[in-house]
């Protein structure tokens, strides 16, 4: 058990406790893989290392989800348990996002199927080098989708509990592989849309958003966690229309640091979004509001390996087209919403403060 801090609600012994419940889960596949042979042994350590550490938002919203329920901080063990499974989730999605964008690096270490296809290489190993990497990851990532269910379905919840629990849980993994859908769907079409036809890029890019990372960062894990405290229909509801502008907040952070963050900071390189093309909200508003030929401009880098210059060109082009700033403004908008719910919300003050700090960790961030 695990007493959670509402002043604190990613703290440190937080973290430990979902550090240890996947370090306990993946000791246990380490086991059970070593029958098929030594091969396996790198399939567990790599998912150890990108298990490590992270921000734990999606466990921590599951855990707040139990509280705002119970209306106690005392977190049980199978609560934690079904929390970190939430972590090995998110891990298979950014493997197999990585992937699809062609991303070299994640959370400061080389990708996925970067580290496989070298690890090909040293070892003069038939095939493809590439081939084995790219093939390698969407197996790990598929392996770590099934250790999610497992470790959900294995946490030792009464039950009852389990059983309102889990038809929300195989919601969040429906959603994000269908949200994942819809993005690479909307990466199909031309930035340039984004000037000729704004209203449908809109629409488009923020049902991603609601999918892909609304309801799987924010709304389910809340859902999860109230559910295993016995929530009531009502409470799922509010957590719903808290989670949702929340989770728009979340992304809307997420698109601004894709292009104007901190590698050092963010472990992604500096405008990695602009080399893989990425229409958000963000590049779609300046493709609405630049100049003509700063659109045309901002169209030609989208989407290829760009010189440090040329990332610096792209960022003027967003940041003079008053596309940053109005992102930014749907931030606090967005961050304001959530609050809103929450002041009329009625649940227990633990979870409205835990709640409320959140929101600030989810929307004003550096990573």
């Amino acid at each position: 058990m695990v007493t959670l801090n509402p002043a604190d609600p990613l703290a440190a012994e937080f973290r430990a406790a979902i550090d240890a419940a996947l370090t306990t889960f993946l000791d246990g596949r380490a086991t059970a893989l070593a029958e098929l042979g030594p091969e396996t042994a790198t399939l567990v350590e790599t998912a150890r290392a990108f298990t490590a550490g992270g921000k734990r938002l999606r466990p921590a919203f599951c855990c707040w989800g139990y509280v705002a329920a119970t209306g106690s901080t005392e977190v049980p063990d199978h609560v934690i348990r079904a929390a970190a499974s939430l972590d090995l989730l998110h891990v298979a999605a950014l493997v197999h996002d990585d992937v699809m964008d062609g991303s070299a690096t994640r959370r400061g270490l080389p990708a996925v199927h970067v580290q496989y296809a070298t690890a090909h290489a040293g070892t003069d190993g038939r095939g493809s080098s590439t081939d084995f990497g790219r093939a390698a990851a969407i197996l790990l990532g598929d392996l770590l989708l099934l250790w999610s269910e497992q470790l959900f379905a294995g946490c030792g919840a009464p039950p009852d509990r389990l059983a309102a629990a889990a038809p929300l849980a195989a919601l969040v993994r429906e959603e994000v592989n269908a949200g994942q859908f819809l993005d690479v769907t909307a990466q199909t079409r031309p930035p340039l849309d984004a000037r000729s036809d704004p209203a449908s890029v809109d629409d488009q890019i923020r049902r991603v958003v609601e999918y892909k990372t609304a309801r799987y960062t924010v709304i389910r894990p809340l859902q999860i966690g109230a559910a295993l405290g016995g929530a009531s229909p009502q409470l799922l509801d509010t957590l719903a229309r808290f989670g949702s502008p929340l989770g728009r907040g979340f992304q809307f952070r997420d698109d601004i640091l894709g292009v104007f963050g901190d590698e050092a900071v963010t472990g992604k390189p500096a405008g990695d979004d602009l080399r893989e093309g990425k229409l958000t909200v963000l590049v779609a508003n300046a493709m609405a509001a630049a100049r003509e030929s700063d659109a045309l401009d901002l169209d030609e880098l989208l989407g290829r390996e760009l010189s440090s210059s040329q990332v610096t060109r792209a960022r003027q082009i967003i940041a003079c087209s008053g596309a940053l700033a109005a992102t930014e403004h749907e931030i606090g908008v967005a961050a304001d919403e959530a609050r809103d719910v929450l002041a009329a919300s009625g649940l227990p003050a633990v979870a409205t403060d835990a709640l409320t700090a959140l929101v600030a960790l989810s929307t004003d961030r550096k990573a």
